[in-house]
């Protein structure tokens, strides 16, 4: 891997040096590269395309309090080509600088789709303008917000009181023709379930164009951490997302341990996987309930919640939390495993195997149920890649890429700790993705076990620092239960959190959900919604 990364990292330097000065990256192998001009990032963002990387996130930031003075769009490219070989575990940093007065840079959207939410969301919190954007309506702030202020900015206080703007009525996509009908769903649900407004375009229950939007439930969280030690912010990011608590925590430990080259032990880092892979293993067979529930199979809806509770008992065992908040720490973990815990976990996977098996054999042998799966919710392997997708819904349409290989994190990167089996499907539908979700809870199983079984002495943490170096930067990649998180840290020159971004696996898949009801009807919105099983929390933040 080493000299794969080397070879990478040579073949970067050779086409792209002369666009600006290149630099080391946050990470070992990883590369930033610093734009003469802000024009030129179209030019580099198609090299880079070309050589097979893909967007990873984009993460603007205000420098007033550097030298720079200006505003900052970082572009983070990684390998995406989805071979089933690993790929050199490198990021790829394109830095634009930009006039604070007037923040303008060429836009990618058109060239990589995937790019859209990015600029939109750059734009409503730092009021950069993206010049050739083909969707430039807002994103995260909602009717009403007053123009000219952008939260994300540091002179924008956090506390104060806005006024109200009238709004008019958010502009969306008019489907005309005889017999078409709008139907709006939401924000407010029937039930639990957090806000998200739909507008379908039907004729007849037939789906035309599905326009979703998001975002009502933004709290300024990246916001909430600025000026915060990083063990202080670190319960912030715990708490983005409820069912990827442990993910998003280990995402932002271990982007503020590079910063502080803090080397967690080992066996601090075998307990991290285990608790991921359980977090893993309850969210998959509680989501093979919920497609259940969509596709109006009572049985699986019981089966799937009864594993899902017996897994959260345990895990309110070992860490006090249904949700295993309060496990993972800066620096390590906070609790151990006892053999009476060990015995406990393994009984509940046993326990959840025997049951999954079951349940997945009564889905495969129940005609009905197949009936509302099978092509329902289609995905195309190149729709998936132009937008980004990723974690089960990219591979079930045939993306093989899984941040347990190809960025590893916990124990996946050590030379004794588990090799993971990436698992992929072809037809990218609702059947694929709940086919692959029961072979990815029986893959946790099979690591969960073999994690227990090779669990290595030592301590569970190592000291970590007050304050971190200034103007540290660290980078993070974790295959959440829905897929790859990518979290950005930087400190600033006390120490303390200056910006932090979380890019979840739900904000990168959400785009792809109309694409995958076009020519479906009404009534499978809710199965194919439940296939992918997003999260507005952490897309919102």
């Amino acid at each position: 891997m080493d000299e794969s990364r080397q070879a990478l990292e040579l073949l970067l330097r050779s086409r792209l040096a002369a666009r600006g000065p290149i630099e080391p990256g946050p990470r070992r192998g990883d590369l930033t590269l610093r734009l003469q001009r802000a024009e030129e990032i179209e030019a580099v963002a198609s090299e880079l395309c070309g050589m097979g990387f893909s967007l990873a996130t984009l993460v603007a930031t205000d420098e007033e309090a550097t030298a720079d003075r200006d505003l900052k769009v970082r572009t983070i490219f990684e390998p995406g080509s989805g071979s089933p070989d690993p790929l050199p575990d490198v990021f790829v940093t394109v830095v634009v600088s930009l006039d604070p007065a007037h923040p303008a840079m060429p836009s990618l959207s058109v060239r990589i789709p995937s790019a859209n939410w990015h600029e939109r969301e750059a734009r409503d919190l730092f009021g950069i303008v993206f010049t050739g954007h083909p969707d430039p309506r807002p994103l995260v702030v909602h009717d009403g917000w007053p123009q000219g202020h952008y939260p994300l900015r540091k002179d924008f206080d956090a506390r104060q009181r806005l006024p109200v703007e009238p709004a008019e009525e958010f502009p969306h996509l008019v489907v005309e023709g005889e017999g078409v009908f709008e139907v709006p769903v939401g924000p407010i649900h029937a039930g639990i379930i957090e806000p998200g407004h739909f507008r379908f375009s039907t004729v007849g229950e037939k789906v035309l164009n599905l326009e979703p939007r998001l975002f009502y439930t933004h709290r300024g969280l990246e916001k909430r951490v600025e000026g915060l030690a990083a063990t202080d912010a670190f319960f912030v990011a715990e708490r983005m997302c409820g069912v990827c608590s442990v993910a998003h925590g280990l995402g932002f430990c271990e982007a503020a341990e590079q910063i502080a080259e803090v080397e967690v032990p080992r066996r601090a880092r075998f307990l991290r996987t285990v608790a991921l892979e359980m977090e893993r293993l309850y969210n998959h067979v509680g989501d093979v309930g919920n497609i259940s529930a969509g596709a109006s199979y009572h049985y699986g809806t019981s089966a799937g919640a009864r594993m899902k509770e017996a897994l959260q008992q345990v895990n309110e065992r070992v860490s006090g939390n249904r949700f295993l908040r309060g496990l993972v720490t800066p620096g390590g973990v906070n609790f151990d495993l006892t053999d009476e815990l060990i015995a406990s976990i393994q009984q509940v996977v046993d326990r959840t195997e025997e049951a999954l098996v079951d349940l997945t054999d009564r889905i495969e042998n129940n005609a009905s149920v197949l009936d509302r799966l099978d092509t329902t919710g289609g995905l195309p392997r190149q729709v998936a890649a132009d937008l980004g997708v990723t974690g089960i819904a990219a591979r079930a349409s045939g993306i093989c890429r899984d941040a347990r290989r190809d960025h590893p994190h916990g124990a996946y990167g050590d030379e004794d700790g588990p090799r993971v089996r990436v698992m992929t499907r072809e037809d990218g539908d609702v059947h694929a993705r709940l086919i692959l979700r029961t072979m990815e809870a029986h893959e946790s199983m099979r690591l969960i076990r073999g994690l227990l079984s090779a669990l290595p002495s030592g301590p569970l943490s190592v000291a970590f620092p007050g304050a971190l170096p200034p103007w540290g930067i660290g980078i993070s990649a974790i295959e959440s239960p829905r897929g790859a998180s990518i979290h950005w840290l930087r400190s600033d020159g006390q120490g303390h959190i200056d910006r932090y971004h979380l890019r979840s696996a739900s904000y990168a898949n959400w785009p792809a959900v109309p694409r995958t009801v076009l020519n479906d009807i009404i009534p499978d919105f809710p199965l194919i919604n439940k296939s992918f099983e997003l999260c507005y929390s952490c897309t919102d933040r």
